[in-house]
């Protein structure tokens, strides 16, 4: 279909319900920030950052691609992280009883600090970017 052509009628599927327009472009920043920004339940909770972003790609994964595709970026980044941050803290638990895992904590402190930096970075382009993801 040629998207110049504003006469021709757009075809479609009419068992899938379609409704365009669902989310506006203010909600779209939004939401596709609140997921970046929920890395910051895992202070608290260890872990429900992931599945709180989780829950608002399964939310908007059929209202709103770009909403969908921040969401589904924060789970899998957060996930990484996680498990990333877990074996890391682990090690060095562990090796702080031989005393060589002191040299270890201030790089941990960091790249904890990091995770929690780059995902406000994230949500402040999630906000401010123009891009569409349809």
């Amino acid at each position: 279909m040629d998207r110049d052509n504003y006469g021709i009628q757009e075809e479609r599927d009419l068992r899938v319900p379609h409704s365009p327009g669902l989310t506006s472009p203010a909600d779209e920043r939004s939401w596709s920030a609140l997921a970046h920004l929920s890395a910051y339940l895992n202070i608290f909770t260890g872990f429900l950052g992931p599945v709180a972003a989780f829950v608002v790609w399964l939310v908007y994964r059929e209202r709103s691609s770009v909403i969908a595709h921040h969401a589904m970026r924060a789970v899998i980044y957060q996930s990484v992280w996680i498990g990333g941050l877990f074996i890391g803290w682990s090690v060095t638990f562990f090796l702080t009883a031989f005393v060589i895992g002191l040299v270890f904590w201030p790089v941990m402190i960091l790249l904890t600090l990091g995770f929690f930096a780059h995902a406000s970075y994230e949500a402040y382009r999630a906000y401010t970017d123009v891009r569409s993801y349809h």
